[in-house]
């Protein structure tokens, strides 16, 4: 097999071992929060020699729950230290942010951007590795894919579901996949292949549990799609919202692994902290109000009222308008809150109700 991959274009690159992962990343996670090194790239160790114990120590010795690094100065000593996802999520979330009245600035080059908050302290990670660091306590909380908790295995405690990605609101799905002309047809076709991953250990246990025997899962490092068609390779395990990236690449689906949606996670003990559970909770409303105010619109008008009956019967039964008197006793005020298709029904319909003055706005924040 190592010849086969010798000889490709792009060869396959297998994982570093994982306590060589582990250490790397610990390491690096520890010189960023060590009190005076926030935002101090040069701060990180050159060497293993400064490795420690994620499990016995998880913050190193020389950081503690309580510790206000520099770039914290000025904020509350108990602010949530929060994950940001860097990579495909991250504009999505800044829109999120911004929607939810938490504009978010990040500038070049700088991996802890701002916000109006002073319960919160932003850094940037990528989603891989903010379950990590949310569970080993280097992070109080952060947004991160289901995929990558499940993927590191991560104890943590899921406090929202945030149906929002890259590109749509739709769960994004992990799959197998094979080129168009592949003869493979199921995922029982690949037994005894490799597969290329990034989700390795979930791909792993998908063959496993349906008893599908020798099939080697490498690790990708990116460009996935491309290693499909390259010699000794069986299939890839790829993520997909609308398929159109496999299309693109001429590859079709076998199977799905897993399916994802956002997640806003905390850190057990942080969780126990009253102060910053309370801070946690109040991020998730907003998001979660920003995501469900995102599909509304609000609606007003002036409507004769006699005909407000009938409107408030073309509304779903939890949608009564707010009613307002104005000094012609004939016509009210009506104000509500629809879904943005419904809007679209409803702005002849009143029209032909005899409505003036109709106008609808977006709505950032929708919270029942």
């Amino acid at each position: 097999m190592a010849t086969v991959l010798a000889r490709c274009a792009f060869p396959i690159r297998r994982s570093e071992p994982p306590a060589r992962r582990m250490r790397r990343s610990t390491v690096f996670s520890r010189a960023m929060y060590a009190p005076g090194n926030m935002g101090n790239e040069s701060a990180a160790p050159t060497s293993d020699t400064d490795a420690w114990n994620p499990i016995v120590d998880p913050l190193g010795s020389d950081f503690t729950s309580n510790a206000v690094p520099a770039v914290m100065k000025g904020k509350d000593p108990q602010c949530v230290r929060f994950g940001f996802p860097k990579g495909s999520l991250q504009k999505s979330t800044e829109e999120l942010f911004a929607r939810a009245g938490l504009p978010v600035k990040v500038k070049d080059r700088n991996y802890f951007p701002t916000v109006e908050d002073d319960g919160l302290s932003l850094v940037l990670f990528r989603s891989q590795e903010i379950p990590r660091y949310v569970a080993d306590g280097v992070l109080d909380a952060g947004i991160c894919g289901r995929d990558w908790i499940v993927e590191n295995g991560s104890d943590v405690v899921e406090v929202a579901e945030l149906k929002y990605s890259k590109a749509t609101s739709n769960p994004a799905r992990w799959v197998v996949a094979v080129p168009e002309d592949s003869p493979v047809e199921t995922a029982a076709d690949l037994e005894g292949t490799l597969i290329a991953s990034e989700l390795v250990h979930t791909t792993e246990r998908f063959f496993l549990d349906r008893g599908i025997q020798g099939v080697k899962v490498e690790y990708s490092w990116g460009a996935t799609e491309v290693k499909a068609s390259l010699p000794g390779v069986g299939a890839i395990v790829d993520i997909t919202e609308t398929g159109s990236s496999l299309r693109a690449n001429k590859l079709r689906e076998v199977a799905t692994i897993l399916e994802s949606t956002t997640r806003l996670i905390a850190n057990k003990d942080a969780w126990k902290d009253p102060i910053k559970r309370a801070r946690i909770e109040d991020l998730a409303l907003l998001l979660q109000g920003a995501i469900d105010g995102k599909k509304k619109v609000g609606l007003k008008m002036n409507l004769p009222t006699a005909s407000v009956p009938e409107l408030s019967a073309q509304l779903p039964s939890e949608k009564s308008p707010t009613v307002s008197p104005l000094l012609d006793n004939d016509y009210c005020a009506v104000e509500v809150v629809v879904d943005e298709g419904t809007a679209k029904d409803l702005v002849p319909l009143v029209r032909r109700m005899g409505a003036t003055g109709i106008v609808t706005y977006p709505i950032n924040l929708s919270i029942h």
